[in-house]
Order: structure tokens, then C-alpha cells, then sequence
């Protein structure tokens, strides 16, 4: 009886849920966590309950495959990604596709990057946390300790460690403790696990990566932190502006990660999404939502609906071969995750 009862439960509370939100995190995600805090507001202004959805596994790729393969198809279903979705789609085996998705919204959020006050960041070594989402906090970093024209692969293998197997908690105290010496979070995570750290004179904010200017294509630099740029910094250190191969590579990788750090969903065509786009524009429009949404993960502009869309064919111009093709070869041979040249990318 008990568990006829509990199924009974179960299945009434999706029945009330007008729509499901899938998160390819746990609950306790930084993904998940900043969700809970944008659907609270956002079905206030929609009218209907959104549903949220937890699909954690092979390493978040779980989730956005199974929308890709199967529950996008559903009208009422909306995906929500995170930045290293965007990194995967570049260069692992992925199912899922952008291009058969639209847009209902996203955040253009930034990453930051704090060393530890001791560390040498002109000669290195640099020890930082392993993982294919760290790609272009890495990359920045390789380029910063070689100059221009070094053998980047050779920078990565005499001036950084690169320490495998740390979970992000495990990663926060490595760096609280010097274990590491370099770091980097979102906005919000920044603000609680390494700010307190450069208020204490033990960290400083090395460079951040900037605002993707959809309109340009240029990353633009992100008022909520004074540091640098990569590109101001690189340019302070080594008196020119980073170019080539190699900083291609980080521009695609970066901006993919980056510019879809936080993206709403749905399959192409789907006859809701306007439905969406205008309750996320109400809610954009409200104070109160956002500065509940602001509280939480800092002031960032939005791209809703169509300028979301066009965000994405800005972010398409940026897969040339050359830049694929030193991405994927640096993830593989250097970083060590399962990197493949993805030449369907081009097309």
C-alpha cells in the first residue's frame, strides 16, 4: 500500500509540472543551484510550474544527450546548459547538436582566475586543477608563461602542474591551503570561495576572460572586476596583442564555454518558446526578480530569444580548422581527456 501511495505522489507531482527543466548536474550543482534560483522567478511570470529535472553523469553529457535524442521532442520540455557542455561539443563524442535547438534565453557570464599571492606568474610553475573545463583558463595561462612565438606544448610540460582527480570542493581548499596556486571560479562562486582570500592579502585576481559582444565578436571586459583581460594582460606583459594558433584555439574554446556558460533550450521549432521568451522578458523587466537573481550570481545582461540565436552563429564563425585542430590536439596529447578533431563541426 505504502508504495502504491508513494507512486501516487510521484506521479502527481510531475502532472502538476506544466513544464520539465532537465539539469545535467545534481541538485547541488553550480548549474543546478543557479536554475532553482532563475526558475523561482521565472514561472512567476510564466504562469505555469516549471519542473526541475536532475540528469548528473557522464561528466553532465547525459542530460543534454537525452534531450537531444529523445526529450526535446516534447513541447514541453526545456534543457538548461553550462559552459562545459559548450567545451564537450567541441571536441568530445557528444550527441547532442546546438544547431537543432533555439534559444530561449541565457547569461553572458564570465570566468576568473585568482592566483595565490607567492606564485610566480611570470616563470612559473603554475599548479592548477585538472579538467577539461579549466581548457581555456589553462591555455590563457600557458600563453602568459611562454610569450609569443614559444612552443606551447613545451610551456605546458616545464611550467605547469597539472593536478588530476580533484572534486571543485577538494580544489577550493588545495588553493585555501597553497596546494595550488592558481584558480578559477564563476562570478558567484568567485565572490565566496577566493574574494575573501585577496581581502586576507593571500590571493589577488590574476585576469578574467570578458563579455562575448555578440554584435563584434570581440569579448569585451566585465565591470563587476577591475583585473585584466587575458588579452590586456598578455599584452602588458609581452608588449603585444596574443595572435595565432594557439590563441584561436583559446578564443573558441573560451567563447563557446563562456558565452553558453548559462542557456536555456528548446527543440527547434518548438510552438512554446515565444511563450518562454516573453516570461523571460517579464521577468527581466521586473526589480524584484531581478535583484533576486542579481543577489545571487552578480549583475550580468541576458540575451533572450533571438539575440540568443544570433549569439550562436557568432559563436560558429569562431570553428575554423586550424583552431579545431590545435584544440583538440592540446586537450589529447597535453590535458589528457578524450579530445577528437571534430571535422563535421565545420560544415
Amino acid at each position: 500500500m505504502f508504495r502504491i501511495i508513494t507512486a501516487l505522489l510521484m506521479m502527481t507531482s510531475v502532472a502538476v509540472a506544466d513544464y520539465n527543466l532537465i539539469v545535467p548536474q545534481k541538485p547541488s550543482g553550480g548549474t543546478s543551484v543557479w536554475a532553482q534560483i532563475v526558475v523561482q522567478e521565472w514561472e512567476k511570470h510564466l504562469g505555469e510550474k516549471i519542473n526541475l529535472v536532475y540528469k548528473p553523469g557522464a561528466r553532465d553529457q547525459l542530460g543534454p544527450n537525452e534531450f537531444q535524442n529523445k526529450l526535446r521532442f516534447d513541447n514541453k520540455t526545456i534543457l538548461v546548459s553550462h559552459g562545459g557542455n559548450g567545451i564537450s561539443y567541441l571536441v568530445e563524442p557528444v550527441d547532442y547538436n546546438y544547431l537543432d535547438w533555439e534559444n530561449v534565453g541565457q547569461m553572458n557570464l564570465n570566468i576568473i582566475v585568482g592566483a595565490r599571492k607567492n606564485a610566480d606568474t611570470r616563470k612559473g610553475p603554475i599548479r592548477f586543477s585538472a579538467g577539461s573545463g579549466m581548457t581555456p583558463e589553462i591555455m590563457a595561462i600557458t600563453m602568459l608563461l611562454g610569450g609569443p612565438g614559444a612552443d606551447y606544448n613545451r610551456v605546458f610540460a616545464e611550467k605547469i602542474v597539472w593536478v588530476k582527480g580533484m572534486s571543485g570542493s577538494e580544489r577550493r581548499l588545495a588553493f585555501r591551503r597553497g596546494d595550488l596556486n592558481g584558480t578559477r571560479e564563476n562570478p558567484a562562486a568567485y565572490k565566496k570561495h577566493v574574494q575573501p582570500l585577496t581581502e586576507d592579502g593571500i590571493a589577488y585576481t590574476w585576469f578574467h576572460h570578458g563579455l562575448l559582444n555578440v554584435s563584434t565578436g570581440k569579448h569585451e571586459k566585465d565591470p563587476n572586476f577591475s583585473a585584466p583581460t587575458f588579452e590586456e594582460l598578455y599584452k602588458k606583459t609581452w608588449g603585444q596583442t596574443p595572435a595565432g594558433d594557439f590563441y584561436d584555439a583559446y578564443r573558441l574554446v573560451k567563447s563557446w564555454r563562456d558565452a553558453l556558460q548559462k542557456a536555456f533550450w528548446v527543440n527547434r521549432g518548438n510552438p512554446n518558446k515565444q511563450k518562454l521568451v516573453d516570461a523571460l522578458n517579464k521577468m527581466l523587466n521586473d526589480p524584484e526578480s531581478v535583484a533576486a537573481i542579481e543577489k545571487n550570481v552578480g549583475k550580468y545582461k541576458w540575451r533572450v530569444g533571438t539575440e540568443g540565436d544570433a549569439a550562436v552563429k557568432t559563436l560558429k564563425t569562431f570553428i575554423t580548422p586550424r583552431a579545431l585542430k590545435t584544440l583538440s590536439d592540446f586537450g589529447k596529447n597535453q590535458l589528457g581527456y578524450n579530445a577528437i578533431y571534430k571535422e563535421k563541426l565545420l560544415k
